[in-house]
């Protein structure tokens, strides 16, 4: 039998495009009417033939699901499968996936992958090791962890993502610039790592950790929003971690597998490697990596890493095969809000050494907001090259030969 898979479509994306390109399964949509508008004109014409369903705003999530199995019993194929690939609809599409009756996670997973100080309790509950960490809800919170545990310290959102509203605080005056912390939004703070930071992705199936794949990124995370390189290179070679830093990463991963149950899936971390190796795990999330982490995955190792990502999702156990293996990497464009006066063209950059895939996000007389993401980008390239340094030189080559003009649009 086809399977039949209800797939949250709330952003475009590289996986997004993979499974409307398959011919071999059907797909129903889930939209969000309050984020409909994150959804370009170009991608609703090519999905205008597919079954969507599309919970309205501020609607009862129990009515909404109701409805839901009256409208699916009318088509042809009614779903047996959930997908999920983006971070900020975790909560509301797994509880509507869990209400007709399709695999999800509960509440408690959710609060495990996306609510950071229930993750990093279920950490220590687990035994997997991670910074010291406490909610807070004023300046005089954050002031007691720094006696505790010293400057600096991070300060975030508990249901944060790509680096929106984190802050490195290197003392009080730092921290006084950003009180009042807002009431409307949870808040904590983490003892600063020091170390290397790396990116960790697996794919899981029936519970059991398929694979682990570490990607090194140039800068932290943190600094891409204040202009460092924002780019991962996914070590195909190169891995500097040795043997038995590669067993301790997958065996955490597992015991975070077990301890979360996660049955199948794609997952995404990061973590720290201090210098005398010690691992400690940063964060995770149970939905596909931002940016082009996974198909970096599949290029560094030569497969389809859509396909067996999708696969995850159906039921199946794919078959991971890889072949000439070298690094990949992609490279996020600088950002730059105003209006748009020139962008190098991106033939430009598709034909430099190792470059073989990109995407232009903007264009001459677009009005572009001020963003502090770490997602925020011009673009993206994507690069290979048969080390980590030369991806890593390729890519700065990239960025000498890119440029973005805006102006005032006022």
């Amino acid at each position: 039998m086809r399977p039949c898979l209800l797939l949250v479509d709330g952003r475009p994306g590289t996986f997004t495009d993979h499974v409307l390109s398959r011919d071999d399964l059907d797909l129903v949509l889930l939209r969000f009417e309050e984020h409909l508008s994150a959804l370009p004109t170009d991608h609703l014409l090519r999905t205008a033939d597919i079954p969507t369903f599309t919970i309205a705003a501020d609607a009862d999530i129990r009515r909404e699901a109701e409805r839901y199995l009256t409208w699916v019993a009318g088509l042809p194929a009614r779903p047996a499968h959930f997908c999920n690939p983006q971070e900020p609809l975790q909560e509301i599409s797994h509880r509507f996936a869990g209400l007709v009756g399709l695999p999800h996670l509960d509440a408690e997973q959710v609060s495990w992958v996306r609510d950071k100080t229930a993750m990093k309790r279920r950490f220590r509950e687990i035994g997997i090791p991670c910074a010291e960490f406490a909610e807070v809800t004023d300046g005089d919170d954050v002031l007691g962890f720094a006696a505790a545990h010293g400057w600096p310290l991070i300060l975030k959102p508990v249901d944060g993502w790509s680096s929106i509203d984190t802050y490195k605080l290197d003392d009080e005056h730092d921290l006084a610039r950003l009180l009042p912390l807002p009431p409307s939004r949870r808040w904590m703070v983490e003892e600063f790592l020091t170390g290397r930071e790396y990116q960790l992705c697996a794919l899981v199936a029936q519970g059991r950790v398929l694979d682990t794949y570490v990607s090194w990124t140039p800068c932290a995370l943190l600094e891409t929003v204040h202009g460092g390189i924002n780019g991962s290179i996914s070590l195909g070679v190169d891995d500097e971690l040795g043997t038995d830093e590669q067993e301790l990463v997958r065996k955490l991963v597992q015991r975070i597998v077990d301890g979360m149950r996660i049955d199948h899936g794609y997952l995404h971390m990061e973590f720290f490697r201090s210098d005398d190796g010690g691992i400690h795990m940063s964060e995770v999330g149970a939905r596909l990596a931002g940016c082009e982490l996974p198909s970096n995955h599949g290029l560094a190792r030569n497969f389809d890493m859509m396909a067996a990502t999708l696969d995850t999702y159906l039921g199946r156990v794919p078959s991971l095969e890889y072949s000439a293996p070298r690094c990949a990497g992609d490279l996020l464009l600088p950002y730059k809000p105003g209006r748009v006066v020139k962008v190098t063209p991106l033939e430009t950059l598709l034909s430099m050494p190792g470059v073989v895939r990109g995407r232009m996000n903007v264009a001459s007389g677009d009005d572009l907001p001020d963003q502090r993401a770490s997602h925020a980008s011009a673009g993206y390239v994507q690069i290979v090259g048969p080390s980590r340094q030369i991806v890593e030189d390729r890519m700065n080559g990239v960025l000498d030969a890119f440029e973005l003009v805006t102006e005032d649009p006022s």
